[in-house]
């Protein structure tokens, strides 16, 4: 496999971005930038450079144009949309100029009928949402920072949640994708209707690479029709009678389109009562929403659990106070976490920690750890039993066939901690495949599984 090149530029010149942008602040420059975009970006980078710039060019000709500029001079390329999620993932290195696609946020098709949805990578997701109710539709996912997060973003860094216990996946929602190769080239893959296979399947190749691979422009989904009623069931008590739920649950002809299991400390500060927490959620029609609502209480009743039903307002209020609760930090030195365990034993490790969720079906899920010391010393710690210690943790996931990977942290904790913390066999193709799309290393240097 030939070396990736090392090369390093002599120095970024904005002037050349701004030429091919032509419009007035399109190119930033780094002392322009406000302080707290400047903070998210320092968030995602090594420590030792600040890039030059930021662009934002508003069409993908435009993105082409400036990615092709960079690659020619090697300038490392930060991609981003509105940075909602800079900070997760590794650290890039080197990073010369970071290229927003904020600007590049048009709705270009919704074929109402044939529930697809083509749009540019910069639309903010809670502005997709509001155009697709006018027609009764939406898009299934429920990314972190729902207001302010792109439709790009939330590709590249493979961002859903509760949701994906009916819907799957990001990559189960995509039906086709257009980005900019490393090279400045824009290059298609899928296409805009739910039956489609021609070609390889690109798509679920850039979801989740963090930007490595490709700068994404362009994105159609799948859409479902939103349903007339909803409504959700919370179930509270000991983490055995919670964890029987759960197997009743999973083994039902219920058709939940969430189902999360909560850590106590998250149940009581939604104020849902003590204990672990079962929370299903129902949409269907309002007879099918009922029922399915009071058989799951009746479960909680037998095993012992205090049981709710939150509709309307209520309902609304506790999923949104539910993910800003999980993805809040409330100090600096928080590290949020993604997990992924065998659903059974999804019990066993939220007992272990103040703060997690984790979805009964795929055993993924997010935790906060609230210690930066705790994870500054696990190289004398590796292999610790003790429920504070980060890499025994890791290791107890690892062990039963699962994972946990650091999402956010301190920077200080990333320069220490191998934040993915992967053990499969497969680095040697991915590099291969990095080698393949981005043979000059210029987009988003390290911030990939095993420094990729």
């Amino acid at each position: 496999m030939k070396a990736m090149s090392n090369d390093r530029p002599q120095g970024v010149c904005a002037t050349d971005f701004a030429s091919i942008i032509g419009e007035e602040n399109a190119v930033c420059l780094w002392e322009n930038i406000e302080i707290d975009q400047q903070k998210r970006i320092q968030q995602a980078i090594a420590s030792g450079k600040t890039p030059s710039c930021i662009v934002y060019p508003r069409t993908q000709q435009q993105l082409a144009a400036v990615i092709t500029k960079a690659h020619s001079h090697n300038w490392r390329v930060l991609p981003c949309g509105s940075g909602s999620k800079l900070s997760w993932g590794g650290l890039a290195k080197g990073v010369d100029v970071v290229v927003s696609t904020e600007r590049i946020n048009q709705l270009i098709e919704h074929a109402v009928g044939d529930l697809t949805v083509t749009v540019e990578a910069g639309m903010k997701f809670s502005d997709l949402q509001a155009l697709l109710a006018k027609s009764r539709q939406f898009l299934a996912l429920d990314p972190t920072a729902p207001e302010s997060a792109t439709i790009g973003g939330i590709v590249a860094t493979g961002d859903t949640g509760s949701l994906r216990q009916r819907y799957g996946s990001v990559r189960d929602q995509l039906l086709g994708i257009t980005f900019v190769r490393a090279d400045g080239e824009i290059a298609k893959a899928g296409g805009r209707v739910v039956k489609n296979v021609a070609g390889y399947d690109l798509m679920k190749l850039l979801t989740g690479s963090y930007g490595t691979l490709g700068f994404i422009s362009q994105l159609t989904f799948r859409l479902y029709p939103l349903s007339e009623a909803s409504g959700t069931v919370v179930l509270t008590g000991s983490a055995e009678a919670v964890s029987q739920a759960a197997d009743i649950l999973r083994g039902s002809a219920l058709t939940p389109v969430q189902a999360d299991l909560l850590s106590t400390k998250l149940v009581s500060s939604l104020g849902l009562g003590e204990g672990l927490g079962l929370i299903a959620r129902f949409q269907s029609i309002s007879e099918s929403v009922k029922e399915q609502s009071n058989r799951v209480l009746e479960v909680g009743q037998k095993l012992g659990l205090d049981g709710a039903i939150f509709a309307d307002a209520d309902e609304a209020s506790l999923w949104q106070r539910l993910q800003e609760r999980i993805h809040t930090n409330a100090t600096k030195s928080v590290i949020t976490c993604k997990i992924g365990v065998l659903p059974t034993a999804a019990v066993e490790i939220l007992t272990q920690v103040e703060l997690g969720l984790i979805h009964i079906s795929s055993g993924l899920g997010l935790l906060q750890l609230e210690s930066k010391n705790q994870v500054l010393k696990i190289r004398d710690r590796l292999g610790s039993t003790g429920s504070d210690a980060y890499d025994g943790l890791r290791l107890r996931t690892q062990g039963n066939r699962g994972f946990l990977t650091i999402l956010s942290a301190p920077k200080a904790v990333k320069e220490q901690i191998d934040v993915w913390g992967y053990t499969g066999n497969a680095l040697p193709l991915m590099r291969r495949i990095k080698e393949q799309f981005d043979s000059k290393n210029i987009l988003s240097p390290g911030r990939f599984v095993g420094g990729i």
